[in-house]
């Protein structure tokens, strides 16, 4: 049973509930004194707590999808999936892109990729930096229909939060499933998605950054995905062909990898999103004692500072219930031609899911509004 296996779940709560009851079962044998009895209660108590955090904690990891499995909790090498000779162009992957299977998106008619798309898993190893890390590929339905066989399609780089899964971002946030619908219903161009969270070099939160003497997450993202995803699917290669999107950490990483590369994407979504970053046990030494590239990771820095960027993003917040309100708000005013930005504003909101999952199908339509094919 994996981490994130409702029958592990399950197991866990029904020990923690055997454990409560043999609490109240033997507490009155064990009243007496001694060695034993006290061991016996101490027991008891310790294995009631470690029972029912153990269940409060899996459920809150299959809620918010921090961990996909136990290598990932503690860090250890994953094993990476078996590689089968599949793939939607009808060879074999190339230029460090290897297909690992596919899926159905999961709404009605999901059973035809011509009607509902399809979910393809994969492995991409940078050229460049020679980072391996798993993703998603979301296909739309028309990728597979003969009108739209020699046609070219936008494409949307898809972030978690850290430290997240990607699976989440299907089974939690469900990107595939609503694009689908909205594709189905004429709210929003057909558009290739690539899911992946931004720790691609786990555990380690690099924040996306090219960090001094360390692993090269902005090339890996700015080139080396866009260049693996444009030789194994129909997608340009021009950064208005290219967007980016994600939630907290994805969101900063998306704004900011725009901003600093408007060669790469030309629109960046982010939901819940943070415009700076800091050294934290986490993420190590970013920044290699340089002030200066602590700066240029700080968006409100870059707008002060750096030429505006001929680029468009959308930025979200709550009112009540999200930490980032005010930080929002002063990076909207500092804004200027010729970057243009918009916002969702909600009420209230806290910093989950549910205010993401709000948030996602009007933010998702204008994101693909402002790519082309």
């Amino acid at each position: 049973m994996g981490l994130t296996s409702k029958k592990l779940l399950v197991l866990v709560i029904v020990l923690a509930v055997a454990v409560f009851v043999a609490t109240i079962w033997l507490w009155p044998r064990l009243s007496r004194k001694g060695f034993k009895p006290i061991a016996g209660r101490v027991g008891l108590l310790f294995g009631g707590q470690v029972a029912i955090l153990a269940a409060l904690g899996l459920a809150i990891n299959s809620y918010f999808g921090f961990y996909a499995s136990f290598a990932d909790l503690f860090g250890t090498q994953q094993d990476p999936g078996q590689v089968v000779d599949y793939t939607a162009n009808g060879g074999g992957g190339k230029n460090g892109l290897e297909h690992v299977g596919f899926q159905g998106v999961g709404v009605p008619g999901g059973g035809s990729p011509a009607k509902a798309g399809r979910i393809e898993k994969v492995q991409i190893k940078g050229e460049k930096t020679g980072i391996t890390t798993p993703a998603y590929v979301y296909l739309p339905p028309q990728y597979f229909q003969k009108a739209y066989a020699k046609q070219h399609f936008p494409a949307a780089v898809i972030l978690t939060g850290y430290p997240g899964t990607a699976e989440s971002l299907i089974t939690r946030m469900k990107y595939p499933q609503t694009a689908t619908e909205h594709i189905q219903q004429g709210r929003m161009q057909p558009m290739i998605m690539v899911m992946l969270r931004p720790s691609v070099v786990p555990p380690r939160d690099t924040e996306c950054m090219d960090v001094p003497g360390g692993p090269q997450v902005e090339t890996f993202f700015t080139k080396d995905l866009r260049q693996s995803i444009s030789a194994n699917y129909r997608v340009g290669t021009a950064a208005v062909n290219w967007g980016i999107m994600g939630d907290s950490t994805g969101g900063y990483c998306a704004v900011k990898m725009t901003m600093r590369h408007p060669d790469a994407f030309s629109s960046a979504v982010s939901l819940s999103g943070y415009y700076s970053t800091h050294n934290d046990p986490t993420t190590g030494d970013l920044f290699g004692g340089s002030a200066q590239l602590k700066n240029e990771n700080d968006m409100m820095w870059w707008l002060k500072h750096k030429p505006a960027p001929n680029v468009w993003v959308m930025v979200t917040s709550s009112k009540e219930g999200e930490w980032n309100y005010s930080r929002t708000m002063a990076f909207i005013k500092a804004v200027k031609d010729p970057m243009q930005v918009s916002s969702i504003i909600l009420p209230s909101g806290g910093h989950n899911f549910t205010t993401w999952n709000r948030e996602l199908p009007t933010a998702i339509d204008k994101l693909a509004q402002h790519l082309t094919q």
